[in-house]
């Protein structure tokens, strides 16, 4: 995937619990857009289909990942943090440089292994200095008919 900007959309909505009642809860979405405003349009359009009563977006924010790397058979998100390890020309000195990667797998250590296979390209030296689970229910990037290379869905008239 190449460059992306990202947006956590926050929706609230009441869900059937296992014990038939109704709650409450708020469940963070990714979702792929050029603007707030298009953001909050793409995730009402991508979930109303799986909302039976009212929903709505409680809550927008421009989220910054550099990498998202999807698989099909993971069922959760994680978010790792890495540092690549570059050397200063001038003084010898390294310097890190940290970046935010998105990665779909079922537990910790498969999403280190498919950080690991992501970054089979990359030359530069990186560490993982974290990974942790996030609460995202599901991930929209573009996908590629949907960008229409000379028009945008907010210039089309």
């Amino acid at each position: 995937m190449g460059m992306h900007t990202w947006f956590e959309c926050k929706i609230r909505y009441e869900k059937t619990m296992e014990n038939g009642m109704n709650k409450k809860v708020t469940e963070p979405y990714l979702v792929d857009a050029l603007s707030f405003t298009e953001a909050e349009a793409r995730i009402l359009e991508l979930v109303s289909p799986y909302m039976s009563g009212e929903f709505s977006v409680a809550d927008i924010k421009r989220v910054n990942y550099t990498e998202v790397f999807d698989n099909e058979n993971g069922d959760r998100w994680f978010k790792a943090k890495l540092q690549f390890i570059m050397l200063d020309e001038k003084n010898g000195m390294e310097k890190k440089t940290s970046t935010n990667v998105l990665v779909q797998a079922n537990d910790i250590r498969e999403a280190i292994k498919h950080i690991g296979e992501g970054m089979k390209g990359t030359m530069a030296d990186y560490i993982i200095a974290s990974v942790a689970e996030t609460a995202l229910m599901d991930v929209y990037p573009y996908e590629l008919q949907d960008r229409n290379e000379d028009a945008h869905p907010e210039t089309l008239q």
